[in-house]
């Protein structure tokens, strides 16, 4: 696990290089949407296609998906809890709700996960961000983010969720295991080919997009319950959760590794959309990310 964190380490320390010298003149913020995009568009949905395609699709699958949609609730509600007893303006509130719920499942989880456990444990990742997280952060997280945001949702979550290409991809995959179609020789190697690049690019991309406030002194204790949310409560909770609906071994190392996972990187557009405390979301995926390079592998470890 130590020689896993210490690539994605570097991967990502290249991005957070990147934003600071301005290669050809080319900044962070302009490039990052691009990569993204190419992710998200093209590369995430191949790997998920193929990847759904051959995983086996029973049980376990329902498990991984209740771990993950009850480590968000689970997030979620002690958020709130903490953060309803003080001032903090509803801005900041809900832009510390959504990093302490929605873990980063997919642009670290995934990388982590199959350098750690092995490129099947592809479909754990898979299956706890597209089943669950992402459908959630779709529907409550967009109605978190119109409630304390300057701005009000007027579409249907739903239209939100059909406009998600790795979605698309997860159906598709799906429908053709459930059916048992062969999958072509030619169309695997081309789709792997594609899927290869979702790795090295998300976690680029993923220090792309960290930023440090000058402000960080004083947003610093507002974190604190995030910082111990996403990487200490929501996975030792999961774990015992996972536990007890029957998983097991890899199994359940991957789904609480999954669990254990630093804020959201995506959850930024939303802060963005719906006007909440950006500048405090970035500072919170920041020190997640950085802490959760300490805290996986002692979670791998604890796991044995």
């Amino acid at each position: 696990m130590i020689d896993v964190i210490l690539q994605s380490g570097f991967l990502i320390l290249c991005g957070v290089l990147w934003r600071l010298l301005k290669p050809l003149g080319l900044d962070a913020d302009s490039l990052r949407p691009n990569l993204t995009g190419l992710v998200y568009v093209l590369l995430l949905p191949s790997l998920v296609l193929v990847v759904l395609w051959q995983a086996p699709l029973n049980l376990n699958a329902i498990r991984v998906t209740v771990v993950a949609a009850s480590g968000v609730l689970l997030g979620l509600a002690l958020a709130w809890l903490w953060y309803r007893r003080g001032k903090t303006p509803a801005p900041t509130v809900g832009a510390l709700l959504l990093a302490a719920a929605f873990p980063n499942a997919t642009y670290m989880g995934l990388p982590v996960l199959e350098a750690s456990l092995g490129p099947w444990a592809r479909s754990i990742a898979i299956q706890y961000d597209l089943f669950a997280c992402t459908p959630l952060l779709l529907s409550l997280g967009i109605l978190i983010a119109s409630r304390h945001g300057g701005v009000k949702e007027v579409g249907h979550p739903l239209l939100a969720l059909l406009r998600v290409p790795p979605l698309w991809a997860a159906l598709a995959g799906v429908l053709l295991n459930l059916s048992g179609t062969p999958l072509p020789t030619g169309v695997e190697a081309t789709l792997d080919k594609l899927g290869s690049s979702v790795v090295p690019l998300m976690l680029f991309s993923l220090g792309l997009g960290l930023q440090w406030s000058n402000q960080w002194r004083n947003q610093l204790s507002s974190l604190i319950p995030v910082i111990a949310i996403q990487l200490l409560i929501t996975p030792f909770a999961m774990w015992g959760l996972a536990q007890q609906i029957g998983l097991s071994g890899e199994m359940l190392t991957g789904v609480v590794l999954e669990a254990a996972m630093p804020s959201m990187v995506l959850g930024i557009v939303l802060c963005d959309r719906f006007k909440l405390d950006s500048a405090r979301y970035a500072m919170a995926v920041t020190l997640t990310t950085a802490l959760s390079l300490a805290t996986l592998p002692m979670w791998f470890e604890l796991l044995g």
